[in-house]
């Protein structure tokens, strides 16, 4: 989106940071999955509590964090279109434009984002996640993301990236003890062997409301991907997922999303899509390894003549 247009969406406000979890005991689905009706059965034994403590000195908070995420890909006109009706309920919250960083992890044979991309009632993902440019003791989040029957739920630690990074490949013992980082080894000795498997960073712009704080939007530019270099002091650079001027936009809220943002983006023709970061990025990576193989084969290809003079292949 250009600059001139941005106006309106105000850079990067420096304030402390608020941190959101949730965390829940739960039954996951056993190696090879479950049905519809076995997994909808298992969210009656589902367990949700909140855990909530201030921290004083680094505002730090934790407590449920559970909602409905809907997504959209805009073109630009739809963005300039859609936005002053936006700015009637929201605005731009302290962080403004932010950059966002993360560390998907996953097993050898990408378990967690093929079963994801298969879409079933109950799916999960684990990432390391910084803001802003990062070196060592840049504050990052170890973050377990949920998702069941179209509900979101999130739970997230912190720690220094160098140490959060060592937990994470194997290096040293749990960073805290808490619910939270039971979960999240629990996830880890359930997969056993995890590893870092791709880079995802974009740029952030997130609204809040204004009076139902419980409403938040977020547009997401420049959304790229990589599989080398898998450390965030390395940079945020990679693969494009999305086209030039599009952006994607999500809606997070706990209820209904107020009537006169529905009726204006039906107007500007903008509807609800799947879309998942780390899915497109997975399908673009298999994509490309499957096309750079069928170019090796065919550097590989032998020509010769048969007896007849003919062109043939080997």
């Amino acid at each position: 989106m250009s600059s001139e247009k941005g106006n309106s969406l105000p850079l990067l406000l420096h304030k402390k940071t608020i941190v959101i979890d949730v965390c829940y005991s739960y039954h996951r689905p056993a190696i090879g999955g479950m049905n519809k009706t076995s997994q909808r059965e298992d969210n009656s034994e589902k367990l949700i509590y909140i855990k909530m403590r201030r921290d004083v000195d680094t505002m730090k908070y934790q407590e449920v964090f559970k909602r409905k995420e809907i997504k959209y890909l805009l073109s630009e006109e739809q963005f300039e279109g859609l936005l002053p009706t936006l700015e009637k309920y929201l605005k731009v919250d302290a962080y403004g434009k932010s950059r966002i960083n993360n560390i998907y992890f996953d097993t050898p044979d990408y378990r967690l984002i093929q079963t994801s991309l298969e879409k079933p009632v109950y799916k999960e993902k684990l990432r390391l996640r910084t803001y802003g440019e990062t070196v060592n003791n840049t504050n990052a989040f170890i973050e377990i993301k949920k998702k069941f029957d179209g509900i979101v739920y999130k739970r997230r630690i912190s720690a220094p990236y160098s140490e959060a990074i060592k937990y994470m490949t194997g290096q040293r013992e749990k960073l805290e003890e808490s619910q939270i980082a039971e979960e999240i080894a629990s996830f880890i000795d359930y997969y056993q062997n995890l590893r870092p498997a791709m880079i995802i960073g974009y740029d952030r712009v997130a609204m809040a409301g204004i009076e139902d704080k419980n409403l938040r939007v977020t547009f997401d530019t420049n959304i790229t991907w990589r599989t080398d270099a898998i450390d965030l002091r390395a940079g945020s650079y990679g693969k494009q997922i999305i086209e030039e001027g599009q952006c994607l936009m999500e809606l997070k809220v706990k209820d209904a999303i107020p009537l006169e943002i529905v009726r204006k983006m039906n107007e500007l023709g903008i509807y609800q899509i799947s879309f998942s970061k780390y899915g497109r990025a997975y399908v673009s990576m298999v994509t490309e390894s499957a096309a750079r193989v069928v170019a090796a084969a065919d550097t590989q290809t032998v020509h010769h003549r048969n007896q007849k003079g003919e062109v043939a292949y080997a």
